[in-house]
């Protein structure tokens, strides 16, 4: 008696299948074998390039700015309108209320009888006002400035109405350059404690600073001196983080290592190509 079909194509069915699956399975594996090798072969090998976290600390506006003639003209406008479109006030209306009993009383027919009760204050709505302009006169407003020189670099006081970026002054192979506070990144740290750990490094006590997000706002790389370069050192990759100062108190900062300005003052300080990668994320608010 002949077997079924089934019987005679499940074998072959098996056979097929499990030789294919087996097949693919040594593929996989040897290919994730020969991906680890690699991986473990390239974290053996020290990369060329040494990874700095950057501090872009920023001191924002203490006091308004002074506004532009063009504003002070539209102020002044706007101010007008709303003055002849508003309504008289109670004492706007008290002080045509007493004039208007001034006239009267100067009047010939004048008769003290029909004026009713507030005949008899002494206190006026004119009297009341000359009181009121007494007060402002006595009022001392804040000064715009701490008496610190607008010109020393130095102070984080200075130009108090603008934003001002820390600076600092690092060696770099025998140059000295301007450059955001920046400092090496060591294993086992993320780049933002990289950053924090160079605002701690910063000379002064009490530096607060509110760190804007655990991303970096920029990048850069530049490349070291050539005497540095036969070192193993091909340069450095500067990731930079973002923190505004809490308190624009007086940090007591070195003079000439240390310098709080303005954006439109960086191109003063920092070279060009740096210059390029900084102003992408610095905001002048």
């Amino acid at each position: 008696m002949a077997a079924p079909f089934s019987r005679l194509c499940r074998p072959l069915w098996r056979i097929t299948t499990t030789s294919t699956l087996n097949k693919g399975v040594r593929n996989v594996s040897s290919s994730r074998q020969q991906w680890s090798a690699q991986n473990v072969k390239t974290a053996g090998a020290a990369s060329p390039w040494a990874l700095h976290g950057a501090l872009c600390l920023q001191r924002l506006p203490v006091v308004s700015q002074d506004g532009s003639p063009i504003e002070e003209d539209f102020m002044e406008l706007m101010h007008l309108m709303e003055l002849e479109r508003s309504l008289l006030s109670d004492h706007e209306l008290r002080l045509l209320e007493d004039a208007a009993r001034m006239s009267r009383k100067q009047e010939e027919d004048y008769d003290s009888d029909e004026e009713d009760y507030r005949d008899n204050e002494i206190v006026t709505a004119q009297d009341l006002e000359d009181i009121w302009e007494q007060k402002p006169k006595q009022f001392q407003p804040a000064p715009r400035s701490q008496g610190v020189d607008e010109k020393d670099v130095s102070s984080s006081e200075r130009c108090l109405a603008d934003s001002l970026i820390l600076l600092a002054k690092k060696d770099v192979g025998s140059q000295k350059l301007w450059l955001l506070p920046q400092i090496q990144w060591q294993t086992g740290e993320t780049l933002r404690q990289t950053a924090e750990r160079a605002l701690a490094s910063l000379p002064g006590a009490d530096k607060k600073a509110t760190f804007l997000g655990s991303a970096p706002c920029g990048f850069y790389k530049y490349k070291y001196p050539k005497e540095i370069q036969k070192e193993g050192s091909v340069g450095a990759k500067v990731f930079f983080f973002k923190a505004v100062l809490s308190s624009h108190k007086h940090l007591p900062l070195e003079k000439n290592s240390f310098a709080w300005v303005k954006k439109e003052e960086l191109q003063d300080f920092l070279k060009p190509e740096y210059l390029k990668q900084v102003r992408r994320f610095i905001m002048a608010l």
